[in-house]
């Protein structure tokens, strides 16, 4: 037997060690001696206790027949996970208009962006029902999960209520399971709109908050540069206990020293009415840094590099950070950024320290991109591998319609074709991270198959992990 490729270890102070395969997701805590069979497995000589300390680490998937075994073990489990028909997941961008000005984003009210920025009409709306009702007729899935994401979601609710209230009933005849999610700023959330949507299997909503108050209200401005965060606030205490608050933040190093008044805040108004925080760091485009947001032709395409206080662009960015991304309260938000390892980390364990509930920074992926029955729906009803392609024409995937199209068709191709952990040799991190976040490797390195490496981020991760876990066992 041989240790497993994907095995880490975290020595911990007490002469014990965190050990976790990522593959089988086995994470134990175990005496030095017990760790030191991993490299010499010779149990000829060994006692009744080495014997059974042995079975346990074979039984984990810590010992295996080999590398070729553990690849092997790699290719079922990422094909077994794309082709997984028991959850139909959509994200729907009922637009990608925005009232918000943050300087760190292409959307939203700058110049005349959302002059030109598509609106789902509710014509497409009912033909996104449509489309979503023949996936489940196809797949027959257990769960349906719907993420409403923009732009703004909210600007167009009266597309959010057609979609809730059909998906809902269209679910309910086939014995499936419905789960739904908002992304929003918060700016526009009320209690009418949670009353009218939580019965139609609203579970979670996800905010922005970019700081304290003052930080946020620099970071995330109305147009005019009026503050959005006391109204935010006041919209989040009035829905709280009605369904499941998540809070997302932003940072760069201008606004990382906010985050733990913030985190005070947070808990002296939503201390356990709050289902997730998660701060991550803030990208923009290296053009753009430092210089304000300049002006943007219909449809263009920016690079995104993550920046430092002054606007300069720092390490080369490790993943697509837009400004809601994630998955709200149903399944754990991306976090792929390499830059800022050191502030990530701090932020986690404040986050933790403080009573809320965070992603451990481990458990990432795969990411949905990879999932042959995840799909993000734009407002025009064409089809994308994941949010961070919306708006990019060239990079849709099919439609609702279902219209021939050979660039759609080539692209859908290359997406099923993705592989690009095959560059990531015997790396630890491939099954929580297949190769980073397509979207990044796209937008940065020009190639989705090159592999847009946080491995950084894990090892921190892992190690505060291995903390947490110790500390409980």
């Amino acid at each position: 037997m041989h240790p497993s490729i994907f095995n880490l270890r975290v020595p911990l102070p007490d002469d014990s060690v965190f050990l976790m395969n990522t593959l089988t997701d086995a994470q134990m805590v175990v005496s030095s001696d017990v760790a030191a069979l991993l490299d010499a497995p010779d149990m000829d000589e060994a006692d009744a206790a080495a014997k059974e300390a042995f079975d346990l680490l074979v039984d984990q998937g810590f010992l295996t027949e080999g590398r070729d075994h553990d690849r092997a073990a790699l290719t079922h489990y990422l094909t077994t996970m794309a082709a997984d028909t028991s959850e139909l997941n959509v994200t729907i961008l009922t637009t990608l208009q925005c009232n918000f000005a943050c300087d760190y984003c292409f959307q939203g009210d700058h110049g005349d962006y959302n002059k030109f920025a598509d609106k789902m009409s509710i014509e497409t709306a009912a033909k996104v029902a449509t489309w979503i009702e023949r996936e489940m007729d196809r797949l027959r899935p257990e769960t349906l999960v719907i993420t409403f994401f923009g732009g703004e979601p909210l600007l167009n609710l009266p597309v959010m209520y057609l979609l809730a209230e059909r998906l809902w009933n269209s679910a309910r005849a086939r014995n499936v399971r419905l789960l739904s999610s908002i992304i929003t700023n918060g700016l526009l959330l009320t209690e009418e709109i949670v009353e009218r949507l939580v019965p139609f299997g609203l579970k979670g909503i996800k905010i922005t908050l970019d700081g304290d108050k003052e930080t946020h209200n620099r970071m995330r401005p109305l147009r005019g540069g009026q503050g959005t965060f006391d109204r935010i606030i006041e919209n989040m205490r009035r829905v709280a206990g009605k369904v499941g608050l998540a809070v997302g933040g932003n940072f760069d190093e201008s606004s990382f020293g906010s985050y733990p008044a913030l985190l005070d805040f947070l808990q002296q108004e939503f201390e356990g009415k709050l289902a997730k925080v998660h701060f991550k760091p803030v990208v923009r485009s290296a053009e753009d840094a430092g210089v304000g947001m300049a002006r943007l032709s219909k449809g263009s395409i920016l690079s995104l590099t993550p920046v430092d206080a002054s606007g300069k662009p720092v390490k080369p960015l490790g993943g697509t950070c837009m400004t809601s991304a994630g998955e709200g309260i149903a399944a754990p938000g991306c976090d792929s950024c390499h830059s800022l390892d050191e502030q990530m980390t701090f932020l986690r364990d404040e986050t933790r320290k403080h009573g809320f509930n965070t992603p451990d920074g481990v458990h990432n992926g795969p990411c949905h991109v990879h999932m042959k029955h995840a799909h993000t729906i734009g407002p025009d009803g064409s089809l994308y591998a994941c949010p961070g392609f919306t708006g990019e024409k060239h990079m849709s995937t099919g439609h609702i319609d279902d219209r021939v199209d050979p660039l759609r068709g080539q692209r859908r191709g290359e997406f099923d074709r993705l592989s690009p952990w095959d560059s990531c040799g015997d790396c630890a991190f491939i099954p929580v991270c297949a190769g980073g976040c397509i979207a990044a490797s796209h937008a940065t390195l020009g190639d989705m198959n090159t592999p847009a490496c946080h491995k950084r981020t894990f090892e921190s991760a892992v190690i505060s992990l291995a903390h947490q876990v110790a500390s409980i066992s």
